[in-house]
């Protein structure tokens, strides 16, 4: 919202800066016309530059975070798998030596 506001800003200091430039040119009006509009295409030559660089720095900052939130995912899915793996082969291996004699007690030490 303030880069629109700081826009507009912009369009009135141009305005501004035209009709300033128009009554205090030291050429003829010709001249002047021809100058204003020269650096008018200029400024929008530079607005369309910048638009440009900002899109595809946008672009690559969006790529950038769907990687990051790609690799997370990734990372986190088989963070889960493997932790049910665990509880399964705990689950599954638990149950079966729960009555082996392979337990060793602490009296069995001394």
């Amino acid at each position: 919202m303030d880069d629109n506001k700081g826009l507009a800003y912009f369009f009135i200091g141009l305005g501004v800066g035209v009709a300033v430039g128009m009554v205090f040119a030291p050429q003829a009006g010709a001249e002047t016309r021809t100058r204003i509009r020269s650096r008018a295409t200029e400024g929008g030559d530079y607005l369309r530059r910048r638009s440009s660089e900002l899109k595809e720095n946008a672009s690559e900052l969006i790529d950038k975070g769907k990687t990051a939130v790609s690799r997370q995912r990734e990372t986190l899915t088989s963070a889960v798998e493997a932790g049910k793996q665990a509880y399964r082969e705990t689950v599954s291996g638990g149950g079966q030596s729960s009555g082996s004699a392979d337990v060793a007690t602490p009296a069995e030490g001394i």
